[in-house]
């Protein structure tokens, strides 16, 4: 088994070429040619996700947001994102990155946050070239609710503690948008195919003024994206039944963000 063989099994689901021009997901540690005796699929490459490959024997990490976004411009043991350079060099331990690639295809990150829901009639929001890619995901509610019900619903389907949203809509709620990841620029499209309700993270203060017959949620980064960890290791191991391939035992443990909640 080497590199190029779990790179193409990853892209046959999530190509390459769909990424965002901003974004760096693909091989960014290792060549093609090496040889894999086992991969560990996290969230974020960090110098912990690391270790714990070196730790099970693995040679081979694969997570969703990239290690490197831009031009690094020093490469320190101080800092997180050099120190997992550094160990995965060192260890010989290839990195790969499924970002926007695993964000822009219906199977993939909202995708996944649109059947958790128990949505119906799942399609893309903002589709690109044939349509069958693109960033996000619309759908329906099988009955209309109300605001606190669907708030109630989001709330228990993604495990979260509490949820930031915009001023409750005053109608039943039908039509929804989710897009995983930092969406809130995004929300103004979601209004213009229909929806009710918009789903995303990392939405600003500014963000929150909606249109009206709009709501928004604010649930999580990680929370809104963390699927992609169980959906990125079921295509290695659908490919390749036999071979070492993990997910991070510290995967529930590795969102950044934490919580005050009284």
């Amino acid at each position: 088994m080497k590199v190029k063989d779990i790179v193409a099994v990853l892209e046959e689901f999530a190509p390459l070429g769909i990424q965002e021009s901003w974004d760096n997901s693909g091989l960014i540690i290792g060549s093609p040619e090496d040889a894999v005796s086992g991969v560990l699929v996290g969230f974020d490459c960090t110098p912990e996700l690391i270790d714990e490959a070196v730790e099970l024997g693995c040679n081979m990490v694969v997570t969703h947001h990239p290690l490197i976004f831009k031009g690094v411009k020093g490469i320190h043991p101080g800092d997180p994102v050099g120190n997992a350079i550094i160990k995965a060099v060192k260890a010989g331990v290839a990195v790969y990155a499924a970002h926007t690639t695993a964000d822009k295809v219906i199977d993939g990150v909202s995708g996944a946050m649109a059947r958790r829901l128990g949505l119906e009639n799942i399609r893309i929001m903002e589709a690109e070239g044939d349509g069958s890619t693109g960033l996000g995901c619309m759908g329906e509610f099988p009955v209309p609710m109300s605001s606190e019900e669907a708030l109630a619903l989001v709330k228990e389907r993604f495990g979260l503690k509490l949820i930031r949203h915009s001023m409750p809509l005053e109608e039943p709620i039908r039509m929804v948008a989710v897009l995983g990841g930092a969406g809130g620029s995004d929300a103004m499209a979601a209004y213009r195919q229909g929806a009710q309700l918009y789903i995303t993270a990392d939405v600003s203060y500014h963000g929150f003024f909606t249109p009206e017959g709009l709501m928004i949620m604010d649930i999580g980064h990680f929370e809104s994206e963390v699927e992609i960890v169980d959906i990125l290791l079921a295509q290695i191991r659908k490919n390749f039944p036999n071979f070492a391939s993990y997910k991070s035992a510290a995967l529930d443990r590795s969102n950044p963000v934490h919580y005050f909640v009284v």
